[in-house]
């Protein structure tokens, strides 16, 4: 069987007439700046059409989030008050559409009388856990009003000021969620005080959160979300954006340089995490927000705090916007639709309704680079992804890198970054399969709950197979051609008891090329279990996985359901018997069009003291150690 790619290019696919391609200047993509400020009209203009008579709820067609109609309308207002922010800040106030005299009307229209169940009114701003999504969206109006000062607030009238203020304060005598959510009282601080209405109140705000940000800062330019371990697109559209517009919007240099250098050594690897087709790395929650990965791309070249080229950075943020435009992800309606390429469930969160996606917007913060900068007249650069082949590794939050330049597929083993704050338990109820899994792709996404799971590694006793939770990182590190990351977890079991005791699994990913070596320890494992491994999910592309060391069996799995990418897609897949404390080994690969066979690519195995050695065809070795983990490489 075989199905077509979901992520083939297709034509047209934007309802909105875009500029033509200049390929002097942008030899990659075509896009130039007026190709972004196009596709923010252009979404701009499908979006109000949904408006309320006054312009304060922008009400999309779809089914509600979990938070209500009232809430995803003003999720509509706020976030396309992004794009207008960041489209008519980067012209200079030059607004040749009136975007901002509609987004006057509608804080007019919203704070009238805030809390009532009417046409306009925008909800109140509770705390995080009682329909709480306005703190979230408070963030973005402030920074709306931010951006378009001298255009818009300071010519609303003093009343409309007022009420504005007052809803506003909301986000700072209310609790946020446990993460990033800190940082969108420090923008609606941030805001009031450029505005001269500062207290006690917007100094806590601004001093809690970034207080928090120190203690969230792990290293390698990535911070926690939170004070669990997940780490994930939200480093770059969330906590390096905010703190950084903060600083650049106020003119607070000594801030600046303090978050723009952990922006810098951020994209040093964040860089590589888009594939030669400028898609994103599929991985983590809220992946319909799409083209805000390029954001921190984008704010780092806005600062100057990047270690890219102008060229390369356009070459990752047009690519990137590209990316979803040509694969469907605007509708016929012209509005970001509920999804990854088209309509995709699996990708989206409860608190995800109609205007979700519009935290895109973001990626729009690259306009703030006028027309004369050379983010927009130096001619693109290829990607890192088109580079040689790489490997990466980020020991802070635990995640290996891999690229191939001859199909632009980059790969993240993922032994550091999980979903299970501290104060939870690991039931395998709540497993996420956005960070569960041992490695994500730019060319592939995670099968569904429901199907079997691709790249991982379960242990079944009783029938019962288990689930990676809670994620302990072992260490990682890279070479010139290889990279290795380790981790180890207590297997969590979907029915009967929720955990074995002293059962646990260390895991070991070493990347060389396009060659996966994954190396599995199995302790203290019950009579009669079994133990399995699936590689990538995919039709499309070539996905191989071979048994090097204690595996018997091999078949192939079927997902219907298929993936963000893929509407079905085949798992490879390998079994074993276990008891007590063994050792597994296997050679995976993602590419696309011929390779050579797995079966080829390595002369020998041999295990002994605890120490698993792999002889490459080439003549290379790698030693994979246990007790401590370690891994060397010759």
């Amino acid at each position: 069987m075989s199905t077509a790619p979901l992520n083939s290019t297709r034509s047209n696919t934007t309802p909105f007439q875009l500029p033509a391609e200049d390929r002097a200047l942008s030899p990659h993509t075509g896009y130039t700046r007026a190709h972004w400020e196009a596709v923010a009209d252009g979404l701009l203009g499908a979006a109000w059409r949904w408006a309320t008579p006054e312009g304060a709820l922008l009400d999309l067609p779809g089914r509600p989030s979990g938070s209500g109609v009232r809430s995803d309308g003003l999720e509509g207002y706020a976030r396309t008050f992004l794009a207008a922010g960041f489209r008519v800040a980067g012209a200079g106030g030059k607004d040749p559409h009136g975007w901002l005299d509609r987004y006057a009307r509608g804080i007019a229209a919203g704070t009238r009388t805030p809390g009532l169940d009417d046409a306009e009114s925008w909800p109140l701003i509770l705390d995080h856990h009682v329909q709480g999504q306005p703190m979230v969206e408070s963030a973005s109006v402030a920074l709306g009003l931010s951006l378009t000062r001298p255009w818009l607030w300071d010519r609303l009238d003093g009343d409309v000021q007022d009420r504005a203020e007052k809803w506003l304060r909301g986000a700072i005598t209310h609790t946020p969620a446990p993460n990033n959510w800190y940082l969108f009282p420090f923008m609606v601080a941030s805001f009031l005080e450029s505005v001269g209405r500062s207290d006690a109140a917007t100094d806590r705000a601004i001093q809690r959160a970034l207080d928090l940000m120190e203690t969230w800062y792990e290293g390698d330019g990535w911070y926690r979300d939170g004070d669990g371990r997940a780490f994930d697109h939200y480093n770059g559209w969330a906590l390096h954006l905010y703190p950084l517009l903060h600083a650049h919007l106020t003119g607070d240099t000594a801030l600046s340089e303090r978050f723009g250098g952990r922006l810098r050594e951020h994209l040093e690897g964040y860089s590589l995490f888009f594939g030669g087709d400028g898609a994103p790395m599929h991985y983590g929650r809220s992946l319909t927000y799409r083209f805000a990965a390029s954001a921190a791309v984008g704010i780092g070249a806005v600062t100057g705090h990047t270690p890219l080229s102008p060229g390369t950075s356009r070459r990752l943020i047009s690519g990137n916007l590209r990316h979803f435009l040509d694969r469907g992800a605007v509708t016929d309606e012209g509005l970001l639709g509920l999804g990854w390429y088209g309509p995709h469930d699996a990708t989206l969160q409860h608190y995800s309704g109609p205007a979700s996606p519009y935290w895109a917007s973001k990626g729009f913060v690259a306009l703030l680079a006028g027309e004369d900068d050379p983010l927009w007249t130096a001619t693109e650069e290829p990607a890192p992804s088109e580079g040689p082949d790489r490997v990466l590794a980020l020991p802070a939050p635990g995640l290996l890198v891999q690229s191939t330049e001859a199909d632009g597929i980059v790969r993240l083993h993922n032994h550091g970054s999980d979903h299970v704050g501290p104060h939870v338990g690991e039931s395998a109820s709540g497993v996420d399969a956005h960070y569960s899994r041992h490695a994500y792709s730019t060319h592939t996404g995670p099968t569904s709950p429901t199907n079997p799971a691709d790249n991982h590694l379960s242990v079944e006793v009783g029938g019962a197979g288990s689930v990676r939770r809670r994620i302990h990182p072992l260490g990682a590190g890279h070479g010139d051609s290889w990279g290795w990351a380790a981790s180890w977890h207590r297997p969590a079991f979907t029915s009967g008891p929720p955990m074995v005791p002293g059962l646990r699994v260390e895991s070991v990913t070493v990347a060389r090329g396009a060659y996966e070596l994954r190396v599995h320890r199995v302790v203290g494992a019950p009579h009669g279990a079994r133990v399995t491994l699936t590689g990538w999910a995919t039709d499309a592309l070539r996905s191989d996985l071979v048994g090097l060391r204690g595996w018997e069996d091999r078949d192939e799995a079927r997902a219907p359901e298929g993936t963000a990418y893929e509407a079905w897609v085949r798992v490879p897949r390998l079994a074993a018997d276990v008891t007590g404390t063994a050792v597994f080994a296997a050679l995976a690969s993602l590419t696309a069009g011929e390779s050579q066979p797995l079966a080829d690519a390595v002369s020998e195995v041999t295990y002994m003291d605890s120490e698993l050695t792999v002889t490459w065809a080439d003549g290379a070795r790698t030693v994979v150690a246990f007790d401590p983990v370690a891994v060397r490489h010759h």
